[in-house]
Formats: structure tokens, sequence, C-alpha cells
């Protein structure tokens, strides 16, 4: 299945990253479990992180990026899905998320770690613990071509379990994480400014 004409006319308004975040930052946070195709969000104007990070590597591919998504895996936590782009050798991210502050990253960042590492001390669960623990290398989408990923009614869910299964590397060790402080509470209500109660995890 191919782009319908009003499909490509909006997309052709997602001209850049900002753009594409901006986009993802107006529309309503998805709190059901389900993985849906770039098209849905368009339709349905709603998308949790890894939707939201289909949809932005779906944009970026359009302007002339590569579809990259890097998972972030946490604990006690929900993981979080990002859509990563190169400029110039400097890595950059979009993503949707329930909290503030795990949203765009400028490409800024040398590195896939340096660009994870600006996260962490912004990813925290709804009790203020720090949860990033280790990420994925990046996977490019077009893999999934075939399967028209980006406009299909399958769910998406074999792409989630695609991330599961690549390498993770770690952030922090065993002492790191013994010794990790809790985010102020002012940090806290900054990150879940507007968020979706429904959709945030619950932490045991």
């Amino acid at each position: 299945m191919e782009w319908t004409k009003d499909e490509i006319r909006f997309l052709k308004t997602m001209n850049d990253t900002d753009k594409i975040q901006g986009f993802l930052d107006s529309i309503d946070y998805n709190p059901v479990y389900e993985c849906r195709s770039p098209r849905w969000v368009i339709k349905k104007r709603s998308a949790h992180c890894f939707e939201g990070a289909l949809f932005a590597a779906a944009a970026m591919e359009f302007i002339g990026y590569k579809p990259l998504i890097v998972d972030l895996k946490a604990f006690n936590d929900d993981d979080h899905v990002i859509a990563v782009f190169n400029e110039e050798g400097y890595w950059g991210a979009v993503a949707k998320s329930n909290f503030t502050s795990l949203r765009y990253r400028e490409p800024v960042y040398r590195s896939l770690r340096e660009l994870v590492m600006s996260y962490f001390d912004f990813y925290f669960n709804t009790d203020g613990d720090k949860s990033l623990r280790s990420y994925s290398l990046s996977l490019d989408l077009s893999i999934y071509n075939p399967r028209h990923w980006t406009t299909t009614d399958e769910d998406l869910e074999y792409i989630g379990d695609k991330l599961e299964k690549i390498r993770h590397y770690p952030v922090v060790n065993k002492k790191m994480i013994k010794n990790l402080k809790r985010a102020s509470e002012i940090m806290l209500r900054a990150g879940m400014l507007g968020s979706n109660a429904e959709g945030l995890f619950k932490p045991k």
C-alpha cells in the first residue's frame, strides 16, 4: 500500500525534524497496548512512544533521512523508542513520550551513546526513580518496506520483537545504580506536565 495523495500532501508539511516533533507533541498520547502504522497515527492523531517513533522515522524517510529507531530499556518503568537521525556526523532524535523530557534532541551528539545519555537524568518513573539501563543498536526500518510498515493495517509488534532481540548496551553498572538519586519533585512535576494518566507506568 502506498501513501494516498492526502497523506503525501500532509507529509510534505513535515519538511524538517522540528516540524515532525511539533506534530507528535500536538497529538494525544495513546494508552492502548497496540502498535499501529504511521498511516494510523496520521488518521487518528494519536500515538504512544513506539508508534510515535515509527511515524517520525517514516516522516524523516519521506524527506531523505534513513528510517532509524533505537530502543531505550528501563527498569521498573516503560521502555522508550526514539527515531534517530544523523546530520554531518552528529546524532539527534525525534520522539513521542508521556514525559516532556524524553522527546526531541538536537543533532549535536557525536555518537548514539552520547545521544542516549542526554536522556538519562530525565528518564524516571512516576516515583522519581531514574530508570534507564541500556540502549539498542539502531534498527533501519527500510528492511520492512516489503511489508509496507508505513501504511499497513497490520499490527507492527513484529518490529518491537526485533528491537527486543538486537544487541543492547548498558549505560550504568551495579554500583552506579545503587547510588542513583531520585529526580526532584520539581523535575517530576515538569516531566509529567500534560501527561495522560491512563498511559503512565505504575512502578512496582
